[in-house]
């Protein structure tokens, strides 16, 4: 079968590798759809802690069930088109006991624990079947929405832990693909009025088609200044981190209001991971700063829903579409920045 292989940083390419067998317990599929994420950007640029070279990436992805494996007891059968949320969680640690999955100590991922989803045909794992995220997609909904089902559901989990809620005015700072979600999801949650920010003016007019309420190019204005004087100088109730630029986490406690709630939801470099960030501002104007990451099953349900109800538009979060053996012009376009969301079709 076809498939992307990273066989070192910036050194990728498709290739002819055997197709794999179905898992004991789990299930086959020829994969339809898998999105390309800023994950698997970082690991195309400069590897990744759990990969080993040479690997299939991808784990944004849609396809169709063509062989289940022995002692597979899921309900799903041959046919079934799948949506296929990465993460397996262990089911054993004290968070997973507690219903917070998305905090499980020992949770493996799709693309780096076991191999993509960027190839014609992905084993998914029996630990994935029974311990992660699996829905059978709609009716009528296509499969390069089902693909980006992902994303969103992480995106959920922060604006449910920051409590965006009717009435908010929420500062998105990056406009990827992930701070279009934001702007997106906070609209449907009943923000009063959404901001989104940026240094680059082509990624905010790709931006643009989400509608926020102003945008600002913190390259030409001050990011503080702006939302203050946009807000009667009191600033944002909630500010998203959707970047992994320090400055706009220092700049993002400096914006907030009095209570508001600040969201680190994009990681940083490791070896950049600590901006000076006032704290006398978070304890004096009594800011709830929160970190997230992943998401949990539930948030998972509520993505596919969002989609499904098209609060969520997928069809202006995916500007790209490209044959997989495009894979390496694709991804070029998607490092360059001139990619908004990318899915590939095998």
């Amino acid at each position: 079968m076809k498939a992307v292989v990273v066989d070192n940083p910036m050194d990728f390419s498709v290739k002819d590798v055997p197709k794999p067998d179905v898992p004991q317990g789990g299930l086959l599929l020829k994969v339809e759809a898998c999105g390309l994420c800023g994950s698997d950007l970082r690991t195309l640029r400069s590897g990744h802690r759990n990969i080993t070279f040479p690997w299939t990436i991808g784990h944004e992805i849609c396809g169709t069930v063509v062989e289940k494996g022995d002692d597979c007891s899921c309900a799903w059968k041959v046919g079934d088109l799948l949506a296929i949320g990465p993460l397996a969680y262990c089911g054993e640690c004290e968070f997973c006991q507690s219903g917070q999955y998305e905090l499980c100590e020992h949770q493996k991922e799709l693309g780096q624990h076991w191999p993509g989803g960027l190839a014609q045909y992905v084993a998914i794992p029996a630990e994935c079947v029974h311990l992660g995220n699996i829905q059978k997609v709609p009716e009528k909904m296509e499969s390069i929405h089902a693909a980006v089902i992902e994303p969103i559901s992480s995106c959920v989990n922060a604006q449910e832990k920051a409590n965006v809620s009717l009435g908010d005015t929420v500062v998105v700072f990056g406009s990827g693909p992930i701070g279009c979600i934001h702007v997106a999801l906070a609209k449907a949650r009943g923000a009063f009025r959404v901001f989104i920010i940026d240094i680059d003016d082509t990624r905010l007019e790709m931006a643009s088609e989400f509608k926020p309420d102003e945008m600002i190019n913190a390259g030409t204005v001050d990011p503080v200044d702006a939302v203050l004087a946009l807000n009667d100088g009191k600033g944002a109730d909630v500010v998203i981190v959707a970047t992994p630029a320090p400055v706009a986490t220092v700049q993002a406690v400096q914006m907030a209001r009095k209570g508001g709630r600040v969201v680190q939801f994009g990681g940083m470099p490791q070896n950049n991971s600590t901006p000076p960030v006032d704290m006398n501002l978070v304890h004096y104007k009594s800011l709830s700063v929160i970190g997230t990451s992943t998401f949990a099953p539930r948030h998972n349900i509520t993505a596919m829903k969002l989609v499904q109800a098209k609060l969520i538009p997928v069809d202006k979060l995916i500007t790209h579409v490209f044959p997989l053996e495009d894979f390496v012009k694709g991804a070029n376009l998607a490092l360059e920045g001139k990619v908004l969301k990318g899915v590939f079709v095998p």
